[in-house]
């Protein structure tokens, strides 16, 4: 309000200056009776827009009804009121009395400009606080939720690698690894599928225990396939090799990093509620690479019968970690058909 009370006077100096008439004394502008009532007026102009900004702002951000600001608004009124009346009659009336001729004229036409000057300034002053107030308790209002939904995210990140560092802590990885290769050896003369098969799971534990630990929370994106063809491969010597399952990647893959075990859920999710041997549906994957940018399909047909419950959190977990992780970058989709079951991943900037 300072800055706007000094513009608009100096703004009237300059068009005085460009166009000087008989009738500007500047000896009566720069006198020190002159100087005074400025400096009254711009001290009161800044204090009141101070004083009405900081009621306005408290009731908009305590969230208060509409009828809760004509208190304050008769208050500021009255005390408008009062200032224009003491500045009129102690300081400004000879300055804004009117001269026609006609003294009860005069005295109409004097009193209409003090109470015009009043009206106007009194809307001025009020609706630039309020307007001002109220920008400003939006702009707050949005940097605060910013920052609590950053901080419910880094809970939510810190929770969930709290939990995995509490189930990491409950096997001790090279215990795990060196007990599978054991298991390993010893079925090799048994059974090479049984062998296969444990070879897999101690592939499948290492990934999991290991990607913790990923840079930035991310891991190799050929990491993620070796993963997904580990976890086809399991799923094959479960039912003796007769799934159909197509997967199918294209691209360069070496240098790609992505977060990992989003695409082993959503092929995991096709294995638990798919039509596993359906010959003229089957599991159909596919990757493309290109450059920065990745793009994942899973289709699988729905097995017909009684149906495994489903939560959802694992979706919900997906997209999650991909808003924590990719923001706009990215784009989810599931169609739930009636006879298909199909999710579709596509990030711009791995």
């Amino acid at each position: 309000m300072t800055a706007i009370y000094l513009f608009f006077m100096l703004l009237g100096m300059f068009f005085i200056f460009l166009a000087p008439n008989e009738n500007a004394h500047w000896e009566k502008m720069f006198n020190w009776r002159t100087l005074v009532q400025q400096g009254i007026s711009l001290f009161f102009s800044a204090f009141f827009y101070y004083w009405s900004a900081n009621v306005f702002y408290r009731l908009f951000a305590d969230r208060k009804s509409t009828s809760s600001f004509i208190k304050p608004v008769i208050l500021f009124l009255a005390v408008l009121a009062v200032y224009y009346a003491a500045t009129f009659f102690l300081i400004k009336q000879g300055t804004l009395a009117v001269k026609t001729g006609d003294d009860e004229m005069d005295k109409n036409m004097t009193n209409a400009i003090m109470v015009f000057s009043y009206v106007f300034a009194s809307f001025f002053y009020i609706a630039i606080s309020m307007l001002v107030s109220y920008l400003t308790y939006l702009r707050d209002e949005r940097k605060q939720r910013k920052v609590l939904e950053e901080q419910k995210m880094q809970l939510e990140v810190e929770k969930s690698q709290a939990n995995f560092n509490f189930l990491k802590a409950q096997i001790n990885p090279h215990f795990l690894h060196n007990t599978l290769n054991f298991l390993y050896a010893k079925s090799l003369p048994y059974s090479p599928e049984l062998s296969e098969g444990i070879l897999t799971i101690s592939d499948i534990m290492r990934y999991a225990l290991s990607e913790g630990n990923a840079k930035d929370g991310k891991a190799p994106l050929r990491d993620e396939i070796e993963h997904v063809r580990n976890v086809i491969k399991i799923n094959q010597l479960r039912f003796s090799n007769k799934l159909n399952v197509d997967f199918d990647v294209e691209g360069v893959v070496n240098g790609a990093m992505i977060i990992p075990f989003v695409l082993i859920t959503l092929v995991e999710n096709a294995f638990k509620h798919g039509d596993l041997k359906s010959m003229d549906h089957p599991i159909d994957i596919k990757l493309r690479i290109n450059g920065n940018q990745l793009y994942f399909i899973c289709r699988n047909k729905k097995k017909t019968g009684p149906k495994e419950l489903s939560t959802g959190i694992g979706l919900d977990n997906i997209k999650k970690r991909l808003d924590l992780a990719y923001g706009t970058n990215y784009k989810f989709v599931v169609k739930d058909e009636a006879e298909t079951y199909t999710t579709e991943l596509t990030i711009t900037q791995l």
